[in-house]
Parts: C-alpha cells; sequence; structure tokens
C-alpha cells in the first residue's frame, strides 16, 4: 500500500518476510553420520544415521550436493537411493580412518574404519531435487 508521501517500503519489506518464510518451510536442519567397516578387504557393516537437529546449527554453508527427489520429504530414502554419488560426496568433506593389521601364523588380519563424525546438513526439499549442504 502507499503512503501519503509515496513511500512503498513497508510492502516491499513485508513481501520479502513472506517469501523468505515460505522458502524456510522446505528446509530442515539434519544430522547425519556414516560409518563402514571393512574386515581383510570386505565391507562388514555398512551404517547411515539421519536425524532431525533439536537445536538450530550454525556455522559456514560448504558446497552443496544436490540429488533427484520425486517429491519425497524422507531424506533416507533419498540418500539410499543415490548412495554412489552421495558416498563420494561425504569422501570430500573428510573422514576419520582407523586401521589395524595383525599377523598369526603368517596371516594377515586388517580392520579398516572409516566414519564421517556426526555433522550437521541444511536440506532444502524441492518436487524435484533436494539440496543438501553441510554446515561446518
Amino acid at each position: 500500500m502507499r503512503s501519503r508521501d509515496g513511500n512503498r517500503t513497508f510492502s516491499l519489506r513485508l513481501c520479502s518476510i513472506i517469501l523468505l518464510y515460505s522458502l524456510a518451510l522446505n528446509a530442515g536442519e539434519y544430522l547425519i553420520s556414516y560409518r563402514y567397516v571393512v574386515k581383510d578387504a570386505v565391507l562388514y557393516n555398512d551404517s547411515l544415521l539421519i536425524s532431525h537437529a533439536m537445536q538450530p546449527c550454525h556455522g559456514k554453508e560448504q558446497k552443496p550436493l544436490v540429488l533427484e527427489n520425486n517429491n519425497s520429504k524422507n531424506l533416507k530414502q533419498i540418500i539410499s537411493k543415490n548412495s554412489d554419488e552421495f558416498i563420494q560426496y561425504i569422501h570430500r568433506l573428510g573422514l576419520d580412518i582407523k586401521s589395524e593389521q595383525t599377523v598369526t601364523n603368517l596371516q594377515i588380519k586388517s580392520t579398516t574404519i572409516i566414519t564421517l563424525k556426526t555433522t550437521c546438513f541444511k536440506v532444502d526439499f524441492n518436487d524435484n531435487f533436494a539440496r543438501i549442504t553441510p554446515l561446518k
């Protein structure tokens, strides 16, 4: 609405607040951790844990990952459909690696544990894609 002096800033502010609020409704913050164990060069265990963040996450947004989505709001389902892309992406984020080898009677046994520590991700759902952005 226009005031007597021709100022339209109030209506522009109101429209921008409504737009930002509607965009924020599709966004959520999730805590994601990933761990897999390799024993004697064979994948032994693989686990992906996803939960909603109970408190707002603070941090600087990193480079996002965009995954295809078909109107789903289930993050675990979206990641499982695009698991190869997600695993390659978290490798670039940085993983902790623990390796142990033992030799008994000339037999080598090795165990390697690769872990993505619990990281907060901002996830924006859209009809066609989900944008996953880590916060550091």
